[in-house]
């Protein structure tokens, strides 16, 4: 168990390490000057000189590296260029509403998605079985943007039953916030559902070919007892990787639903910070989102261990 735990923890660290390189090399190899383009074509060569200076571009680039993985090791990812505060404060203060978007979204999508996907490969090749695929290979293909869009076309402007747009004011309460999150959750839930649905059918499948469920069938139990106590059990672990790897997703790819519903979330925050160029803000959060990766596929390992004890040897 604790080698196994050492072992992942040295990966973690490694792709860590390689994901921070690639985030440096590429902000650095960046057409033109990064401080020319953050301050626009208006600045003068006084500012620009001066924002290199407080950057650290007017070094050579080895010594700009280990300063930057030296300030990283420390917890520092710099220091907003337009909003004038540290980049790790500016990403805190946007996380909420990205995290509840994210717990909310993957709820809607599980509830979606467990029983349907199972039930649809106990039904193997019934109407409901045909109409599950249809349904998922539908819904992978709509646009979330569209289907914002129409949602909040029909639920926010024609019946007034939820709110158009926002997050609420400062002093808004958690359930006022949380209604505003509603319509955008159930649009990456719903998206997000038709993936799982199909990797959750699609482990069943082969669970249920086994010769432990013919065996347990055999004996007599009750079909509901065979399928939730055999057969899932034994399909949790592509079942966990796909939910994992969901919930990353969710947590990166949710840039384009907070900005159709004006959340002001990370997404919103990496949009405005590509347009504007602010650098330190997109490498910070490039940082954050491969180290939310890495940390979800360590959850899962460890999951695994739960889950299958034979992955410990």
């Amino acid at each position: 168990m604790l080698r196994y735990l050492l072992n992942r923890l040295v990966g973690l660290v490694a792709v860590m390490f390689i994901v921070a390189t690639i985030v440096f090399v590429i902000i650095r190899v960046t057409p033109g000057d990064p401080a020319a383009v953050m301050l626009g074509p208006q600045a003068s060569q006084q500012d620009i000189a001066a924002l290199r200076t407080q950057l650290g571009l007017d070094q050579p680039l080895a010594v700009q590296y280990l300063s930057w993985l030296g300030k990283l090791a420390q917890g520092d990812l710099g220091q907003s260029i337009f909003m004038n505060k540290p980049v790790l404060s500016a990403l805190a203060d946007r996380a909420e509403p990205t995290i509840l978007l994210t717990l909310m979204s993957l709820m809607i999508a599980s509830a979606i998605a467990l029983p349907v996907g199972i039930l649809s490969a106990v039904k193997r090749g019934t109407t409901l079985d045909q109409s599950v695929l249809s349904f998922s290979m539908f819904t992978s293909s709509v646009p979330s943007f569209w289907l914002g869009l129409l949602l909040m076309q029909l639920f926010s402007v024609k019946l007034g039953w939820l709110p158009v747009a926002g997050y609420g004011g400062p002093d808004a309460s958690l359930m006022t916030r949380l209604s505003h999150l509603i319509l955008p959750a159930v649009v990456l839930g719903l998206v997000n559902s038709a993936l799982i649905t199909r990797f959750i059918r699609a482990s069943m499948l082969d669970v249920l070919r086994d010769d432990y469920v013919r065996t347990a069938r055999a004996k007599g139990l009750p079909e509901s007892k065979v399928i939730l106590k055999h057969a899932v059990r034994n399909a949790l672990i592509p079942i966990l990787t796909v939910l994992g790897l969901t919930t990353a997703l969710l947590i990166s790819g949710a840039v384009v639903t907070e900005t159709v519903f004006g959340l002001p979330g990370v997404g919103s925050l990496v949009v405005s910070a590509v347009l504007r160029r602010d650098y330190p803000v997109i490498q910070g959060a490039l940082l954050i989102i491969a180290a939310i990766y890495v940390l979800i596929n360590l959850i899962i390992d460890l999951l695994y261990l739960l889950v299958d004890p034979r992955v410990r040897y």
